[in-house]
């Protein structure tokens, strides 16, 4: 299966849950539509997106968490890569716009509700280092859909290379 967008999320009030959207403005420092109530561990340059995998989300349903789609605060979730497909440094190709993982976005207790027992360090890249959600920055804004392909850039195609 072609890796491709799943699913896209905001919330024009901050928080979780974000809600879906067929499309999603992603500019230098966020996603249009949505906004953060901690910019101290939120948004910003190098948090502007946060990633899911759904191989990650998966799991988490098959282990009974009450987790969803935009549950954890996730602007995208994508189909097709497996949990260990992210890394720091990691560049994603959507056509019109290319992200840079920047590391793992650490769970809080806001999305305590998304998991038994309220147990959100499920979701703790210290954990589980391929059991988490991602933060990246924007290296080509623009537009992105559901159902459009992503793609993994390797070094010799990454933005900017001659």
């Amino acid at each position: 299966m072609e890796p491709r967008i799943l699913g896209l999320f905001v919330n024009p009030n901050g928080g979780v849950p974000k809600h879906p959207v067929e499309t999603l403005v992603v500019t230098n420092t966020g996603c249009i539509g949505d906004r953060q109530n901690d910019l101290k561990h939120h948004g910003g340059p190098t948090r502007a997106v946060c990633l899911l995998l759904d191989s990650v989300l998966t799991r988490l349903i098959s282990e009974g968490h009450p987790i969803g789609p935009g549950s954890t605060g996730e602007n995208i979730l994508i189909q097709g890569l497996e949990a260990n497909s992210f890394t720091t440094g990691v560049i994603l190709d959507f056509g019109s716009v290319t992200l840079q993982i920047t590391g793992p976005a650490p769970p809080c207790k806001t999305i305590k509700a998304s998991f038994l027992n309220e147990g959100f360090s499920a979701l703790s890249h210290k954990r589980d280092a391929s059991q988490t959600r991602w933060y990246a920055s924007v290296m080509k804004a623009g537009k992105v859909e559901t159902g459009q392909s992503v793609s993994i850039l390797n070094e010799s195609e990454q933005v900017g290379s001659p």
